[in-house]
Formats: structure tokens, C-alpha cells, sequence
């Protein structure tokens, strides 16, 4: 049985799909106000490998930093 390649088969020039270009998230910082499209306006109090730690209003929420949900202001 043949091996499947490693690499990805390069698509034609006329094709209609492209390949996506990976996406870019925002680099957040402590203290930073931040808007999150459920929880609405929130200030990040601290930063944690890929987590964050940001209050909105009296309540402190654990979001995660490549969500497409929360922007920086």
C-alpha cells in the first residue's frame, strides 16, 4: 500500500477555494479595556498562558485570549 504524502497537493491557479490566511488575535495587556460581543465593556485585570482574567462590571470572568468574541478597545 502506498504512503500518503506529508504535504498538502498544491491547489490550481483557477480554483475557487483558497487557502485562508491563519488569523490574527489581538494582543492583550493587564489593564487593558476590552468589549466581549455577550458581556459587553470589561478591563483585563490578569493574563495567564492562553487565559485572561476580565471584569465586567462587579463580575470576573475567565475568557479565553483567541476568542473572536472579545476586541481591544
Amino acid at each position: 500500500m502506498p504512503q500518503r504524502p506529508t504535504q498538502p497537493r498544491a491547489r490550481p491557479a483557477s480554483s475557487p477555494f483558497r487557502d485562508q490566511p491563519p488569523p490574527v488575535y489581538d494582543t492583550f495587556e493587564v489593564d487593558s479595556r476590552v468589549i466581549h460581543d455577550r458581556h459587553g465593556l470589561g478591563r483585563v485585570l490578569c493574563l495567564k498562558a492562553d487565559r485572561m482574567d476580565v471584569k465586567f462590571g462587579n463580575v470576573v470572568m475567565d475568557i479565553d485570549t483567541h476568542s473572536p468574541k472579545v476586541h481591544l478597545l
